[in-house]
């Protein structure tokens, strides 16, 4: 009794955690205390991929609990005190078929979808936008090569310096801002070692390899700011490169552009001044 009595106590706590969790299943584009499912999608692709793995989900589920009654029948019908005489039976031809049929549908079901969301991520639709992600040790360059010749840095903001509503080890100093609705072509690579642009809202994560360009894509369809990270072990601070992407409306985006132009303007003259003053003194 005592035994039940801790059970049924250790239930109840377990039921009202998972009660005060409440929402806290998923987040919209950022971890959520208690988290016990993907964050929320804000794009059509993380809509696809919530969708494969809930369906992989049941797949499973039912594999798992097709699997257990079959243990429980053998333990129940075949112990030696319920079946003293065991059968003699080698082979059955019919169950020997199903058990090769049965998983070949499964697998051609999962396949089908599992394809199909494959070329939706990797087929990059026309864009309306495109950004270059450049990786770097530690911390994120992005630049706008068709609305504006400007690159800019995005730097985690140190916990002493987080401003109310800040989130800690997420927050940055410059976003990365996209208009909503709108496809953003997203061009990812390294400087130096490799990492990886991951924004889990998105459903995007694309590895950033020095001297190779790589491509994802997404389109926002929720107006916020969407966290992510580095998610490729890049050094010792790879847990303090944090991704944000801050969707707005296309009027505020236009807005952001025209004062990013200005702010963040790469004066090609001084890039190349500054590239000669450091190269090497010529052979005397």
């Amino acid at each position: 009794m005592k035994a039940l009595s801790r059970l049924a106590a250790i239930a109840a706590g377990a039921g009202g955690v998972l009660a005060s969790a409440g929402a806290a299943w998923a987040g919209l584009g950022q971890p959520t205390p208690w988290q016990m499912d993907l964050q929320d999608s804000a794009s059509p692709v993380m809509a696809d991929v919530a969708g494969f793995h809930f369906f992989l989900l049941w797949v499973i589920a039912a594999i798992s609990a097709f699997v257990l009654a079959l243990l429980l029948i053998c333990i129940v019908r075949f112990n030696a005190r319920a079946n003293p005489t065991p059968s003699r039976t080698t082979h059955n031809t019919p169950i020997e078929i199903l058990w090769t049929i049965v998983p070949v549908i499964i697998l051609a079901a999962i396949a089908v979808p599992s394809f199909r969301l494959l070329f939706v991520q990797l087929e990059v639709p026309k864009p309306d936008l495109t950004v270059k992600v450049t990786g770097k040790q530690w911390f994120w360059s992005y630049s706008y090569p068709d609305s504006g010749n400007f690159e800019f840095n995005s730097l985690m903001v140190q916990e002493k310096d987080l401003k109310p509503g800040q989130l800690r080890l997420l927050a940055v100093d410059n976003e990365m801002v996209v208009p909503i609705n709108k496809v953003v072509h997203v061009l990812v690579t390294g400087a130096d070692v490799i990492h990886s642009f991951t924004v889990p809202s998105f459903g995007i994560r694309m590895d950033a390899i020095p001297g190779r360009v790589n491509e994802t894509w997404f389109k926002a369809t929720i107006e916020g700011v969407f966290y992510g990270q580095c998610s490729e072990l890049c050094g010792k601070d790879h847990a303090f490169m944090p991704i944000a992407v801050r969707v707005v409306i296309e009027g505020d985006f236009n807005t952001w552009l025209n004062n990013a132009k200005q702010k963040y303007a790469i004066d090609n003259d001084a890039a190349h001044n500054a590239l000669a003053a450091t190269a090497a003194p010529a052979i005397r």
